[in-house]
């Protein structure tokens, strides 16, 4: 993976992504663009625990990120996708920004490309985990076989 890193870095000067793995703080939320595109707005919390050097207790710290994915991904989102499941997402960080009562506020989010399920609360009721991708030919999923549900790390 590195690697892929260096030669994108050489190619392009820079790199946006952005990959996560986390547990859905709620179920999708699903609209629709003017134009009919479908938008999936998800809520994905991810966790760091370690031990306080001085107290020696355990502590933990829980970051929520924003994602947004559109289209096929987001259809598929909205028909798999439930509070609790535990989720990778791939895709790279946008910032927007606003006016409100003379205050600029920002908003930083995480625009997906890519999705893989990987289980989580009641993982049971669940289909095998799918990886699916913006852009794919084959309908935007492709199913794993369960030996390959594993995070290869």
């Amino acid at each position: 993976m590195l690697e892929m890193i260096k030669i994108a870095e050489r190619r392009t000067g820079t790199m946006n992504k952005a990959i996560i793995i986390g547990n859905l703080g709620r179920d999708p939320e699903i609209s629709h663009s003017q134009n009919g595109t479908t938008i999936a707005k998800l809520s994905v919390a991810t966790s760091d625990r370690w031990k306080d050097k001085k107290s020696g207790e355990l502590q933990k710290r829980t970051e929520w990120h924003r994602i947004t994915a559109f289209g096929k991904l987001a259809e598929i989102c909205e028909e798999y996708l439930l509070k609790g499941k535990q989720v990778c997402i791939e895709g790279h960080i946008q910032t927007s920004s606003w006016e409100k009562n003379g205050i600029t506020r920002y908003s930083t989010e995480i625009i997906a490309s890519k999705m893989e399920m990987l289980g989580g609360r009641n993982s049971k009721d669940m289909m095998h985990p799918a990886e699916t991708s913006v852009g794919k030919e084959n309908s935007g999923q492709t199913d794993l076989s369960p030996e390959d549900d594993e995070v290869p790390f």
